[in-house]
Order: structure tokens, then sequence, then C-alpha cells
């Protein structure tokens, strides 16, 4: 049952987010709309616009977080192998999605802080290349008035 209902999840949602479905879906509501004269815009013609709606909505909430918690779960193995590999990185950090929410804040936390200092260091690389570029600005500047002073 299980594999059936990801396989049917999988299917629905690829085809829910085609443009051909958005079309028959906008064709079912003028069709619906259109029919309104004929039924008298009765309670019934409001009934099943309502009912169709709705059991389709219900039905797809569950189809689109099956869906999303698939594609959670494969990008976070995705992730884990990253970190996994990578050499700098902290292996700690695997499975992360699955910490208390309180170890989640201290992580963040702890990477706002290496943020701040990142840009800290990059604001001082940033200074320092751009004394470095009006050192060398002024050098040109004396340069080109000498050379003015013995041509001119």
């Amino acid at each position: 049952m299980k594999e059936f209902f990801n396989k049917a999840a999988l299917w629905t949602s690829r085809q829910a987010g085609r443009v051909s479905t958005f079309v028959v879906a906008v064709l079912v509501i003028v069709v619906w709309a259109v029919s309104g004269p004929m039924f008298g815009f009765s309670d019934t013609w409001q009934l099943v616009i309502n009912t169709g709606t709705t059991i389709v909505t219900f039905l797809m909430v569950f189809l689109i977080q099956n869906t999303q918690n698939r594609d959670t779960q494969a990008i976070q193995i995705k992730l884990d192998e990253l970190i996994r590999v990578t050499n700098e990185a902290r292996n700690g950090l695997i499975n992360l999605e699955d910490a208390p929410e309180d170890t989640l804040q201290e992580v963040k936390e702890e990477f706002a802080k290496v943020k701040e200092s990142a840009i800290g260091e990059r604001l001082e690389d940033v200074e320092e290349e751009l004394d470095q570029s009006q050192e060398e600005i002024a050098h040109v500047k004396r340069h080109l008035e000498e050379m003015r002073r013995r041509t001119g």
C-alpha cells in the first residue's frame, strides 16, 4: 500500500504541475460556469463545484506533503553526503534536521557569529585593498606631475 501511495503521489505531483493539467482545470471551471444558466444557478449546480474542489484540495494536501517530504529527505541525504566528503565540514552537522529545536538554535547562533566574523574580516581586507589602491593612485599622480614638470 505504501509503495502504491508513493508512486501515485509522485505521478500526481508531476501531472499537477503540468501546463496541460492547468488548462484542463480552467476548462472544467469554464464549463461549470457556462452551464450555470442551464441549471438555473441552482444549489446543486453550486454544490458540484464546491464538492469537487473540496475533494481535490483535500487529497492534494496529502499528495503534496508526501512529495515535499520525499524531496526534503533526498536533499538532506545529498547534503549529508557533501558534509561527509568535505574535509573542512563538521560531521556533527549530518542529520542536524533531526536534532532538538534548542540544538538547532545553538548552531544557528554559532553560524551567525561566524558570518559576522567573516564579514568583519572581509571588510578589513577591502579597507586594506582600498588603502593600497589609494597609495598606488597617489604614486601615479606624483609620477604624472613629475613628467609634466620635465616636459612643460
